[in-house]
């Protein structure tokens, strides 16, 4: 394997290894809903920026840690996730060029996806449908934090090389 094509990769580690625990940290009960999807926006954002190095088996993988970790039904984040990294595999190209404010929308709909998945999930399993569409909660912080996401990853890749 030639290192000159290859580097960086703990950076992509260490950046999903962030996303679960911003996702595991403890929040006051109001806020919970209002959780931001950081695997997800980290996921797209390294699906759009690196394509080849990250994909499908990263969304699977990144998703089987978060349902161990949360306690949910093994494989329910991640199929979520999985079918999120692929939608991005699949608009890669475009999502690089889209600016920000496009970029956004899709991210919005991108993240709704996951958490309609787990809600129908969560309601398959016997518990009460989410009330007045707050499963989109999580999507319409998504939408406003993805700009900072986004920049912040760039930064990280172009100043570390990551390729």
């Amino acid at each position: 394997m030639d290192l000159e094509h290859h580097q960086g990769g703990w950076v992509i580690v260490a950046s999903f290894i962030l996303a679960v625990l911003l996702a595991l940290l403890p929040l006051p009960t109001w806020a919970t809903f209002w959780r931001p999807d950081w695997v997800a926006m980290v996921l797209i954002y390294w699906c759009i920026a690196l394509p080849r190095r990250v994909g499908v088996f990263s969304g699977w993988l990144s998703g089987l840690m978060l349902d161990a970790l949360l306690g949910t039904l093994l494989g329910q984040h991640a199929l979520a996730l999985t079918l999120v990294a692929f939608l991005s595999g699949k608009m890669h190209r475009r999502l690089r060029v889209y600016p920000l404010r496009q970029q956004v929308f899709v991210v919005f709909f991108l993240v709704a996806i996951v958490h309609l998945f787990n809600a129908l999930i969560r309601h398959w399993q016997g518990y009460p449908p989410p009330l007045h569409l707050e499963f989109l909660y999580p999507a319409i912080t998504s939408f406003f934090l993805w700009p900072w996401v986004f920049t912040s990853l760039r930064m990280l890749r172009r100043g570390l090389h990551v390729r």
